[in-house]
């Protein structure tokens, strides 16, 4: 217990200290105060500058109505001028003093269209509330052609009344669907960045000291299932610690960004998903910590089959796809979790972690079907386990080129003669 104890800080310290994982945890820091502070940084650097259309209207009856419509929105940064001269206010486009042109027409019910010039089309959301506005005008213009008043024109455009209910008892509101949906997305990404990131760290970190000829040393000293338990660990609880520092780097420049967001669980409720049950989020930890060992083992052992950093990525690739499949897999999920597909891959134990996840946040599985994924989860790790110490028992001893899967049945033989 003392040298699995010794393997496992040792990792744990090693890559805590090391410059590469400093620099990065600083760079994702900083982009994450960045994303939660996005809106302040917009505000610094868009001065909401007043926008200048050009109106040219032949007929003079759609501009007046046009600014009646901007009129009704104070907040707009839009300012319509009618001009008379089609070619001088081009020019002016081209030189800037315009942010664009709309020259209008009518058909022959009397009703507008429009041509929005400008010196480019990159300005999309100018060109959309000019569009909006023209479009309101062409309502009220044709719906008052018809005689309505406005009562029935209000009633017209009055949206309909649409509940949707579910018959089954425990079955999931669509207001409860819409919050699991939203953390379910956040977290999938969040499983499956960290399993790639983390897996990927152990199977280097292996490589690193094979190559060095430390590893010999290591084996001699401590079982296999020992040393690669003791990365496998050491990595994990280096993984909860940046993990949890990035955590609460968001959560506290969140609850500075937001009005009245101070309290305990004011973020959550921000982003509506205050109502969800703590269950989910136990599912949430319970999985990744599942996919974590489950990746983390193949990773190991993979690693042990190298012998330069190089040939690293090629050898991980078959656990790489895996993990690729079941997320995708996952986004398909989120739109129709019911479906047959997604229940059977939720008890694939590669795909697991984040199907059986997807299933658990967005419906209500039966305790059963839980406690199986799970249970072949566990299993799974554990047959990966001692199928793992077995091939990186030999493979930490395999030196030269490395470069496919074949290299396991050498890996299994030197562990037979040794």
């Amino acid at each position: 217990m003392n040298k699995f104890l010794i393997i496992l800080m040792h990792t744990y310290m090693s890559k805590l200290k090391s410059k590469s994982f400093i620099i990065s945890t600083l760079i994702t820091t900083l982009l994450i105060v960045g994303v939660t502070n996005i809106q302040s940084i917009i505000d610094v650097f868009d001065k909401q500058e007043d926008k200048i259309v050009a109106v040219i209207d032949e007929e003079g009856t759609i501009a007046p109505l046009l600014e009646q419509q901007l009129a009704t929105n104070p907040n707009s940064n839009l300012n319509l001028e009618v001009v008379s001269e089609e070619s001088e206010a081009e020019s002016k486009v081209t030189e800037g003093e315009y942010d664009g042109l709309l020259v209008l027409s009518t058909d022959q019910n009397g009703l507008p269209s429009g041509v929005y010039k400008a010196a480019s089309i990159t300005d999309s959301e100018t060109m959309t509330q000019v569009e909006v506005m023209l479009q309101q005008v062409k309502n009220e213009l044709a719906t008052s052609q018809l005689g309505l008043s406005q009562e029935e024109i209000a009633q017209l455009y009055t949206p309909i009344n649409f509940d949707v209910v579910a018959l089954e008892e425990s079955a999931k509101s669509a207001e409860e669907l819409n919050q699991a949906r939203g953390l379910v997305y956040v977290l999938l990404f969040v499983i499956y960045f960290s399993v790639i990131l983390y897996a990927s760290m152990i199977a280097t970190e292996v490589a690193v000291e094979k190559s060095s000829r430390v590893m010999e040393i290591l084996i001699s000293s401590a079982s296999p299932i020992m040393h690669m338990f003791g990365k496998i660990l050491g990595i994990a609880l280096l993984s909860l610690t940046q993990l949890a520092f990035w955590i609460l780097v968001g959560y506290s420049s969140l609850s500075r960004n937001l009005d009245g967001m101070t309290e305990a669980g004011g973020v959550f409720e921000f982003f509506g998903v205050g109502d969800l049950p703590v269950a989910t989020f136990v599912y949430a930890i319970v999985f990744f910590l599942l996919g974590y060992f489950l990746y983390a083992t193949f990773a190991a052992f993979l690693g042990s089959l190298v012998s330069r950093i190089e040939e690293i990525q090629q050898m991980i690739m078959p656990m790489t796809l895996l993990i690729v499949a079941g997320f995708m897999i996952s986004m398909f999920g989120l739109g129709n979790p019911d479906n047959s597909f997604i229940q059977v891959t939720s008890f694939i134990p590669f795909f697991a972690p984040m199907i059986m996840f997807l299933r658990v946040g967005m419906l209500n599985v039966p305790i059963w079907e839980i406690s199986l994924s799970i249970g072949i989860l566990v299993a799974t790790i554990m047959l990966l386990a001692i199928f793992g110490a077995k091939v990186y028992r030999g493979g930490v001893l395999m030196y030269g080129k490395s470069s496919s899967l074949k290299d396991i049945k050498k890996a299994l033989q030197l562990t037979k003669n040794k």
